[in-house]
């Protein structure tokens, strides 16, 4: 499905009825990243399940510019508009988890659950900064593909690389699918991205951090402190996972969120 928001065709899935749970994928992949969850969740039935791809990403279109994490959040919001959804649970990856600081920040009131993956409230450091521009030259110069050798070593740890090559097969196929345009667009919004630690102390609705043992981006020690500065907030690792961990343990990531989910009463 589409629907156009802040003047984007933005693709989405919805599934099911019941409390809005949104999923924020990560860079540089697309929607399909959710699918499992999306399957495993539907048969509670207690949830409308909408995952999205932000644009440039997936079957979204692309626009010109920085994507910056507060149009992503708009971009949240106004979906969530055109679907009748008053608030919702956020689950994001990543950069999905960027934008879900963005939305806290925005749209506080809106926001009724957190489940933050492999993700950080920080802002990039100068050395980062430059990183992402690189990402944004190679992805205009040399294309998707050049993008996925690059990244694909740091998102997946060195154990499913060597022995599930079936998951870093599709991973490849959702960097293959976004524009070099939109690759370069959310990495220079990425790198822009406003540190985010002043939220911690205010966030007060349920709270999941999640992060892969072998996480090199967001490593286990950052996901550790910043849920220790969040009230309440569970943290759980993923063994034998790196930053993608949703794709490459699912059923302990999957026990994970649901453990959470159920846990919730309104």
């Amino acid at each position: 499905m589409r629907a156009s928001v802040n003047g984007t065709n933005i693709a989405y899935d919805d599934h099911g009825i019941g409390q809005p749970l949104l999923f924020l994928h990560a860079f540089p992949l697309n929607r399909s990243m959710w699918s499992g969850e999306l399957m495993a969740l539907l048969q509670d039935g207690r949830f409308r399940l909408v995952a999205l791809d932000w644009r440039g990403f997936g079957e979204s279109d692309t626009t010109v510019g920085i994507t910056t994490m507060e149009q992503l959040a708009d971009d949240v919001a106004g979906l969530m508009d055109e679907l009748g959804m008053q608030d919702a649970i956020l689950c994001g990856l990543s950069m999905g988890g960027y934008a879900a600081f963005a939305f806290l920040r925005k749209y506080p009131q809106r926001v009724k659950g957190l489940i933050l993956a492999d993700t950080r409230p920080g802002a990039d450091t100068d050395e980062a900064k430059a990183n992402r521009e690189n990402v944004a030259h190679i992805a205009e110069t040399q294309g998707a593909a050049a993008i996925a050798d690059l990244q694909l070593p740091k998102l997946i740890s060195e154990e499913t690389r060597q022995h599930h090559a079936e998951i870093e097969a599709r991973i490849r196929r959702m960097i293959d699918a976004a524009t070099s345009e939109g690759i370069a667009a959310a990495s220079r919004g990425m790198a822009q991205r406003s540190d985010s630690s002043d939220l911690l102390a205010s966030i007060t609705c349920p709270t999941l951090v999640i992060v892969g043992e072998h996480d090199i981006l967001t490593p286990p020690a950052v996901a550790q402190d910043y849920a220790s500065r969040i009230r309440n907030a569970q943290c759980i690792m993923i063994q034998s996972s790196g930053h993608l961990s949703n794709l490459e343990q699912p059923e302990a990531f999957h026990q994970a969120m649901s453990g959470f989910l159920y846990s919730l009463s309104w």
